[in-house]
């Protein structure tokens, strides 16, 4: 779908959005066409239940004196009220209700807001974005459908009277949403087109943004002493892969050293020879995510030329049951020289987050590490799908997180860290074991495995698993399936923390 600005001026076709404040109150463009339509759009709203509340909206046709198909009319709330976030889930909303009304064309109208905060170049962009976010379609391997399944939106023109303010604004704004695309195209692949060779094929595409890439095969892997990595991906015929992106975008007399993001990226979890059920397995073709937003991140900060050195990981592996695969009760030992008891090949994210996040501390010597993995079901029981899991050792890392996923809307809540829970990993016979007690916090021990794994490195864990995946679209800027998550917050801590300004 192609998106693009303007000057304000009423179309000649397709559908009008126009933006209405709380109490009814129409802003310049609503005015204009209620004046032309006879009182049309005032007497439309007086009837109805429509007030210009957030979220609210209503269509109407388009009345005599206009040679559009309709007007859109959506409710911003209060003028101290209006934000990015209620800019960005008007244009996403936008999106879904004129797809269904099988609309081509439509023009969003951008008015100052008498009492409001923001510029109308920053609302445009805000609109934008939330429509280019909410438009996503994964339909590759769709070869037929109904009229009614496709999307009919082809054009978005976003009207304001600072056209050039808002092209300007808008450019980062679209590097981030590309990067959230290309993690949404990742996860809604089948395991058997995105395993692990096949993603870091795709990494390699980066190089063009100016991301140096490294691939580490298994032979190097081996060298480095990544068994725990390796032992995963023993029953595949598919080549474990480490994939390596490095952002060096900091100026002259910045900072250096670089931040670090690492991702699990098992590209398929049948659970290995800890075998899940079959009900439901299809969705492990999901369990890259976190590796998934990891490069989406990084495509993100290279296309907008991000002012800091970043540094994106992905360990992946494909979890498969086979003569060769690893079994419960086998220990191996990480590239950290600690040895680990496999109690359950299923609980294998770890296992390969723990080799990764060990070569990145000892290689980058980097400010933090964050890493992502849909790792457990249990914070799925603990959160839901509303907010992913975080463990942190650190508390300013932890509340910049939270502070940058209220601002994009993927919250976080902070869950604990101890030296009980610890011990819950202990092993008989080695080290570690990755499990803890059976069904009790279950979350909680599988971060306190990975913290075995970061020394004093300030580091933080995402457990991704309830968002990944959304399963009912119940936001503007998330529609079913892949959702992405993680791209923006963690661009939001890049930009507003740890980037040169």
């Amino acid at each position: 779908m192609k998106i693009d600005f303007a000057g304000i001026a009423v179309p000649n076709q397709g559908t009008i959005v126009v933006a209405v404040l709380e109490e009814r109150v129409l802003g310049p463009t609503g005015r204009l066409l209620d004046g032309r339509t006879g009182g049309a759009l005032s007497r439309a709203i007086a009837t109805g239940r429509f007030k210009g509340k957030k979220g609210q909206q209503l269509a109407i046709v388009a009345p005599n004196g206009l040679t559009l198909d309709r007007i859109l009319l959506c409710g911003l709330g209060k003028a101290s009220e209006v934000d990015v976030p209620k800019l960005e889930q008007l244009g996403g909303s936008v999106i879904g209700t004129l797809n269904k009304a099988g609309e081509r064309s439509a023009t969003i109208v951008i008015d100052p807001i008498e009492g409001g905060s923001l510029s109308v170049a920053r609302m445009a962009a805000a609109a934008a974005y939330g429509a280019y976010l909410g438009s996503y379609r994964f339909d590759k391997y769709r070869t037929k459908q109904k009229d009614d399944d496709k999307p009919s939106l082809v054009e978005i023109v976003v009207m304001c009277a600072d056209v050039d303010g808002a092209r300007a604004a808008y450019s980062p704004l679209e590097r981030i949403a590309e990067g959230v695309y290309f993690t949404r195209d990742l996860v809604s692949e089948p395991g058997n087109v995105k395993h692990p060779e096949a993603i870091a094929a795709d990494i390699r595409t980066l190089s063009a943004m100016g991301i140096d890439v490294e691939i580490l095969g298994e032979a190097r892997m081996r060298e480095l002493g990544m068994h725990s990595l390796l032992g995963v991906g023993l029953g595949s015929a598919r080549e474990s892969q480490l994939g390596i992106m490095r952002w060096n975008g900091a100026p002259d007399g910045f900072d250096q050293q670089p931040v670090c993001f690492v991702g699990k990226g098992v590209t398929f979890d049948t659970g290995g020879i800890s075998i899940k059920p079959a009900a439901g397995m299809e969705e492990m073709k999901y369990d890259m995510a976190g590796a998934g937003c990891v490069i989406g991140l990084m495509k993100a900060l290279a296309g907008r030329k991000a002012k800091l050195n970043a540094v994106g990981l992905v360990g992946l592996v494909e979890n498969m049951p086979d003569g060769k695969a690893q079994r419960p009760g086998d220990v191996v030992t990480s590239m950290s020289g600690q040895t680990i008891e496999v109690i359950n090949t299923d609980a294998e994210g770890r296992l390969v987050l723990a080799d990764v996040l060990w070569y990145a501390q000892a290689t980058y010597k980097p400010k933090f590490m964050v890493d992502l993995a849909t790792l457990t079901g249990a914070i799925v029981i603990s959160l839901g799908t509303y907010q992913a899991g975080l463990f942190c050792n650190n508390d300013e890392l932890a509340n910049r997180l939270i502070a940058a996923g209220k601002a994009v809307d993927e919250q976080l809540w902070r869950m604990p860290l101890g030296d009980k829970y610890d011990k819950d990993i202990n092993s008989e016979i080695a080290d570690m074991k990755n499990v803890g007690k059976g069904r009790e916090a279950g979350s909680v021990t599988a971060a306190q495995f990975l913290q075995r794994f970061v020394n004093d490195v300030p580091w933080a864990h995402l457990d991704i698993a309830g968002m990944a995946w959304m399963k009912n679209g119940d936001s503007a800027l998330v529609p079913k399936g892949a959702s992405g998550y993680g791209v923006r917050l963690l661009e939001r801590l890049v930009h507003d923390y740890y980037e040169a300004k």
